[in-house]
């Protein structure tokens, strides 16, 4: 398994985020879902990582870091292919973008995820690595269908 930052061009990593935003659209109401889509995720301000396993570098995880000013950034499309969760993915990708957060400069990392019992084990995973629940940050606005985490670093 490795981690590497993605420009977004390749169709492998296209049809694994068209997945994700079609499967928050299903389980969020449609003005709950955050996700961003390709265009999105392919502004400046924001750095995405692919996580790739085998021979083949299929893809099994992403996520994505979007810079919000002032040393503060959110963590963004943090997603595990469905026969790989629970196996260590979702945390050496979390642990990895934690560290490049810290490494360029950041103070804080900050969150918005679902409130559904969907997202609990997201909700958990984010706590293990000290997250802790807070108010709206940046353009967010109270939902009771999302719930917002962040963490100093």
């Amino acid at each position: 398994m490795r981690i590497a930052v993605d420009d977004l061009s390749g169709p492998r990593i296209a049809e694994f985020l068209s997945e994700h935003v079609a499967n928050m659209r299903v389980i969020s109401p449609p003005d709950s879902v955050h996700a961003l889509d390709l265009d999105g995720l392919r502004g400046p301000e924001v750095t995405f990582w692919s996580v790739l396993d085998g021979e083949d570098d299929a893809v099994v995880g992403c996520g994505a870091l979007k810079l919000l000013g002032s040393g503060h950034a959110e963590l963004k499309s943090m997603r595990v292919a469905e026969r790989h969760r629970r196996s260590g993915v979702a945390s050496a990708l979390l642990a990895h973008i934690i560290a490049e957060a810290r490494r360029t400069g950041l103070g804080r990392l900050s969150l918005e995820t679902g409130s559904a019992d969907f997202f609990a084990p997201a909700r958990a995973l984010y706590g293990k690595f000290g997250f802790e629940y807070c108010e709206p940050f940046a353009d967010y606005r109270p939902d009771p269908h999302s719930v917002f985490m962040t963490r100093s670093l």
